[in-house]
């Protein structure tokens, strides 16, 4: 499968990226800056897997970016089968509603819920020429209305927002066939995670790959479903 990761030089994205690449598939990886040290994670997977990784520029809350690397893709006559929108921001984790930072709601909304609605707008002609195509949205449990709590507001509003981004995608491409889930990968030991997180972003990853390749089914009335493929609390 060819498969595009957004935010893909670390965290989630990177191990997703790796067990990508280990699964035989070809992968696009996205980052926002290409001088960062941690895309030299990437380049010495590159040296592994040669041509089965594609390291291209591309920064969500850009749109003259991902407008470019759909650009790259289809000079090279390739198609996508797979978006994962991985990339996303947790700022502001502390801040009551009288501390919050207005312009950091914005700009999480941006990276968080904006940025895969770029992605899927411009990149979408290139994924209906796939096959058994799917959407992947990385959620969080702080995107549950059930499961609300105080703290997190950026985070938690971008992410809900995702969610509905998701359930309408899953109403519009459901003629095509094209599935879409938002996917929770759980507390993991991450940058963004930290060390106390009980989940290794390995299982999440291969979990997240379970449902793409169909080995997991989920069974739930919402797309909104756990790495495991279980039923999130909306």
């Amino acid at each position: 499968m060819n498969i595009l990761i957004t935010g893909a030089n670390r965290g989630l994205g990177l191990v997703l990226v790796k067990q990508g690449l280990e699964l035989g598939n070809q992968i696009f990886a996205g980052v926002r800056n290409l001088y960062d040290p941690s895309v030299g994670h990437l380049h010495q997977l590159q040296k592994q897997y040669e041509s089965k990784l594609d390291i291209i520029h591309l920064d969500v809350t850009d749109e003259k970016t991902v407008i470019e690397a759909t650009k790259k893709l289809k000079n090279k006559n390739q198609h996508l089968d797979v978006i994962i929108n991985n990339a996303g921001v947790l700022i502001e984790r502390d801040k009551t509603i009288e501390e919050l930072d207005v312009e950091a709601c914005l700009r999480s909304l941006d990276i968080n819920t904006l940025g895969p609605v770029r992605i899927i707008k411009y990149f979408m002609p290139l994924l209906e020429q796939g096959d058994k195509q799917s959407i992947i949205n990385i959620s969080s449990e702080a995107a549950s209305f059930t499961n609300a709590y105080s703290g997190d507001y950026p985070y938690g509003l971008s992410k809900a927002a995702l969610n509905m981004l998701s359930e309408k995608l899953h109403v519009y491409l459901n003629a095509k066939d094209i599935k879409v889930f938002s996917i929770n990968p759980g507390w993991m030991k991450t940058d963004m995670g930290g060390d106390k997180a009980p989940t290794d972003p390995l299982d999440s990853a291969i979990g997240i790959y379970d449902i793409i390749f169909g080995k997991v089914k989920p069974d739930s009335r919402f797309v909104f479903i756990n790495y495991n493929g279980e039923a999130m609390s909306i």
